[in-house]
């Protein structure tokens, strides 16, 4: 009787641990399922990424022969030279951009109509003294 008490009781215990198990290996497969499916994703992803960069990596060559193009057809700059009071390579204002501060004058405002006549009568003068 006593064996039939001890089997009875493992046979319980053994169905007790089976049922657990069960529990657990429905979480196990729903696991191994979302493992699959987040490395599936991952995969997807470096494919992606690697697509990507390539395109980067060709974009930025394109970049650089159109830039080397664009430098090629563009004229080079003109040495400079001072400029005498009746050059005609002169700009529009009275001044010949030549110096740092020359260029600086282009992003001052329009000279007024006595600053042009005090200045052109500084050039005219220095031209006629020579």
């Amino acid at each position: 009787m006593r064996w039939k008490i001890f089997r009875c009781g493992g046979l319980a215990m053994a169905l007790l641990g089976v049922g657990a198990c069960d529990g657990s290996k429905a979480e196990l497969d729903q696991a191994r399922t979302q493992l699959q499916a987040v490395t599936t994703e991952r995969d997807a992803l470096k494919t992606q990424l690697t697509t990507l960069q390539s395109q980067v990596t060709a974009l930025q060559q394109q970049l650089a022969q159109a830039s080397a193009q664009q430098t090629a057809t563009q004229p080079a700059p003109a040495p400079s030279q001072p400029a005498g009071p009746h050059d005609p390579s002169r700009s529009r204002s009275s001044a010949p951009a030549t110096s740092s501060t020359d260029r600086s004058r282009a992003q001052e405002p329009p000279m007024t109509k006595e600053q042009k006549a005090a200045e052109h009568e500084m050039t005219g003068r220095s031209s006629m003294g020579n």
